[in-house]
Order: structure tokens, then sequence, then C-alpha cells
């Protein structure tokens, strides 16, 4: 199972990186959870609604919004942390890197739920 986790993680990720919120709703379940380095201003993301409204956010308000991948690692049977970066550059010029991007707590379809 933990494998077959990295590579759906891998996925919602390139999704992610694609601006492709279908594909990326497709690879979850509708309790869908996002945690961003602004969850503790702006709160949870959460539901398929929450995510496309965050897509949205980010067609809106960026030029490049992209996860780097150094490594991933399974916690346990049911969750990835993915170590790297999320670069941004916003619509207004301003590039901004933070350094370590996690998804420890994702639900995704299939037997992790």
């Amino acid at each position: 199972m933990s494998q077959e986790n990295v590579e759906v993680v891998r996925q919602l990720i390139a999704a992610l990186n694609e601006h492709d919120v279908d594909r990326y709703l497709s690879l979850c379940t509708r309790e869908v959870e996002l945690t961003t380095p602004t969850t503790p201003l702006d709160g949870q993301t959460r539901g398929p609604e929450g995510i496309r409204k965050f897509f949205a956010a980010v067609e809106e308000g960026s030029r490049t919004f992209r996860i780097e991948v150094e490594r991933m690692q399974t916690v346990d049977r049911d969750r990835v942390v993915v170590f790297g970066q999320l670069k941004v550059v916003t619509s207004g010029g301003v590039a901004l890197e933070h350094a370590t991007t996690r998804h420890p707590n994702r639900r995704f379809k299939g037997s992790i739920a």
C-alpha cells in the first residue's frame, strides 16, 4: 500500500503543477483537506469546492506555482511526507519559496480514506 500511496502523491503534485483541478480531485475523496503554508492564517481548505477555490486563487494570484520534489517518505500505511520546495512567482512578480512541502494527511480514493 505505501508505494501505491507514493504514486498517488506524485500524481497529485503533477496535477497541482499543471493546474489541473479535475485531475487533482479525481485522486481525492470528497473529504479532501489541503494544508498549505498559509493554513494558519487562512484556515484549512476542505472538500472539492475548497480545492476548486484554491486552484482558482493560485491561477489568479501567481504566474508560477510549482512543487519541486526532493524526496518522498512513507510515514505509515496511509501517509506520505514530501520534502521539497514550493516555488511561487506572484502575479505582481514577487518570487517566494517555501523550503519544505508536506502532504501527511491527504485523503485519497481507493483503500486509503
